[in-house]
C-alpha cells in the first residue's frame, strides 16, 4: 500500500488524499465547497495530531520538507484555513453575516503555502 503521509500518522492517512491541498486558493476552495459535516470532520481528526504535525515538520529545515511531510504541512494549514469555521461558526463553511469572499481574490493564492 502507498502512503501519502509520514510514518506515525497513518490514522490521517483517510484525509490525505481530498485535505492536503498545497496552495491558499485551493484550501479556500475546499472550504468554501465542503459542508459543514466535513469541516467538522476534518477538524476533529485532525486536531489531536496538530502538535505532533508541526514537531515532525520542525525537524526539518525550511524548504527541505520531504514529499510526505508537505503533505502533512497541508493538511495543518488547511485545519487553520478551517479552525475559525469551525471554532467560530459552528462550521458554517462561509463566514456569517459578512461580505461575499468570491469578490477578493488572493493575489499569491495560488503559490504553495
Amino acid at each position: 500500500m502507498t502512503t501519502l503521509l509520514p510514518e506515525g500518522f497513518e490514522e490521517l492517512e483517510t484525509w490525505a488524499g481530498g485535505w492536503a491541498l498545497p496552495t491558499q486558493n485551493t484550501r479556500w476552495d475546499k472550504r468554501l465547497s465542503s459542508t459543514r459535516e466535513d469541516l467538522i470532520a476534518f477538524y476533529n481528526a485532525v486536531l489531536p495530531y496538530l502538535e505532533r504535525i508541526l514537531e515532525h515538520v520542525d525537524q526539518y529545515p525550511l524548504g527541505e520538507l520531504p514529499e510526505r511531510s508537505v503533505r502533512l504541512f497541508d493538511m495543518a494549514l488547511m485545519h487553520a484555513e478551517i479552525a475559525p469555521n469551525v471554532e467560530l461558526y459552528n462550521g458554517d463553511p462561509n463566514v456569517p453575516h459578512s461580505f461575499e469572499e468570491k469578490r477578493f481574490i488572493a493575489v499569491h493564492g495560488n503559490n504553495r503555502h
